[in-house]
């Protein structure tokens, strides 16, 4: 008699999603329905219809996904995770963009001690992680690094982050020499102790102050550390018509277009704001592949003119890279990234009369695929595929906003908020389920926020300011 072929043994997973609508964000943008993801260490190793996974793999730990969407983990190109969280709302709301920086922000920060800033990071990844974003770049304005990368590390999120780099002498009895190459040492150092391997949740960048804050020397130092070590740049750039109007009157050039005349823009460069833009430094961001990070939340607050000014919509239409980001917590924003994606369509459909602007299929690139791109990772993260990361969120669908499922994208978008988001993981493990963080204790976080937050307030001498009497 023939003797039957043995059936070849299910290949075996650490953790396996069944029956959930998966959001790819793949080459093909595929939603599918009642899909599978199989993961083994911190990789996806199969992901398809629930019936053609199971049939190849046994799994130690299986969820059910029938109530979840899943999509890629977000990406938040600009978020200050030290000194504004920790004091959100402490800034009063009608403050212009110098007064906020100079007057309340700067003191805020300087009266930061090393512990409060690594609660303040941790605080600031437990709001990120809960509403679905699992990798962000910092903005450079950390002054303890080291305490910062520990407390990332033990809650489990992925970041790129920097110390605070700046060096333009602005008293003419500086040492504009000293001052330099004490921010260049700074740079050198954060790289060379956080290097960016692709493995690394937690690395340095060249992230500068940016605005008119660094002189051309700091500027083509941190191209070439950038260029040495593998990693990125991030800078500050053209928030209001300050800056554009600081670098027409010292460089004869627009701000753009100066740091093209430098050599130093490219696809590892990333400039945040970059609202007051004209139509040529559009076009050099275009043809350098440089990217740029808009944050719609702090445009709105700050009466940036991002609507009426900002030219988004042409750098979509060039090609340019666009990522989106929450920004800092003292314009009270939140880092529900989903906020964002809500906002930059909206926006744009309004200040130009054109319902086509950003569709919400384009806001959900923003934060996935265009932030692995802006990073250098576009191989490991940004979209649920064999062989990526699995940094994966279960958006909760037992909720009003998400029924009836109908349009996963633009509910995605229009109706969902980060509030929804249930299960995160990141690298394979899970940092969030049923809306609570696994890896710390968040009732002491809360605790050590208060404290933190009274003692920086009490030593920064800013007067408490509120409309309505408190009583």
């Amino acid at each position: 008699m023939p003797t039957e072929t043995p059936a070849s043994p299910k290949r075996q997973v650490d953790t396996l999603i069944r029956q959930v609508c998966a959001v790819t964000v793949d080459a093909d943008r595929r939603i599918i329905k009642d899909a599978a993801i199989a993961i083994v260490g911190d990789r996806i190793v199969a992901i398809g219809k629930t019936a053609e996974v199971e049939a190849e793999v046994e799994a130690k730990t299986v969820i059910d996904g029938r109530r979840f969407v899943a999509t890629p983990g977000f990406i938040n190109g600009h978020i200050h995770i030290t000194g504004e969280p920790i004091t959100r709302g402490y800034v009063p709301d009608n403050t212009g963009w110098q007064e906020n920086v100079w007057s309340w922000l700067i003191p805020l920060y300087g009266a930061q001690t090393p512990k409060d800033e690594a609660i303040s990071a941790q605080f600031a990844a437990l709001e990120m992680l809960r509403t679905g974003t699992t990798c962000f770049i910092e903005a450079g304005t950390i002054n303890h690094l080291d305490p910062v990368v520990e407390a990332l590390n033990e809650i489990g999120i992925r970041g790129r982050v920097a110390q605070w780099a700046d060096d333009r002498a602005f008293d003419p009895t500086a040492d504009q020499a000293a001052m330099t190459d004490k921010a260049i040492k700074v740079l050198e150092a954060e790289l060379t102790r956080y290097p960016s391997d692709k493995d690394a949740r937690i690395a340095a960048w060249a992230c500068l102050v940016g605005h008119m804050t660094a002189t051309d020397e700091l500027w083509k130092a941190a191209s070439a550390l950038a260029g040495q070590h593998g990693a990125g740049i991030a800078a500050h750039m053209s928030p209001v018509e300050v800056d554009p109007a600081w670098y027409l009157e010292n460089t004869g050039k627009r701000p753009i277009e100066h740091l093209a005349s430098l050599g130093v823009l490219g696809p590892n460069v990333g400039l945040t704001h970059a609202i007051h833009l004209d139509l040529n430094e559009v076009a050099i961001l275009a043809q350098t592949g440089a990217n740029a990070i808009h944050c719609p939340m702090s445009a709105l607050k700050g009466a940036y003119g991002a609507g009426p000014n900002g030219k988004f919509p042409q750098m979509q239409a060039a090609g340019v890279n666009i990522l989106l980001g929450t920004d800092g917590n003292n314009n009270s924003n939140t880092s529900d990234l989903m906020r964002a994606m809500y906002l930059v369509c909206a926006l744009f459909k309004d200040a130009r009369r054109e319902t086509g602007v950003f569709p919400a299929h384009e806001a959900v690139e923003m934060v996935t695929r265009n932030g692995a791109k802006a990073l250098g990772l576009s191989d490991q993260i940004g979209s649920l595929e064999v062989g990526k990361k699995a940094d994966i969120v279960l958006h909760d669908t037992d909720r009003p906003e998400w029924r009836p499922l109908s349009n996963v994208i633009n509910q995605l978008v229009w109706s969902a908020d980060g509030r929804g988001v249930h299960t995160v993981f990141v690298d394979g493990r899970m940092v969030v389920e049923n809306y609570r963080c696994t890896t710390i204790d968040e009732a002491k976080l809360y605790r050590d926020v208060d404290q933190a937050s009274d003692g920086v307030i009490a030593r920064s001498g800013l007067p408490f300011k509120c409309a309505w009497p408190v009583v």
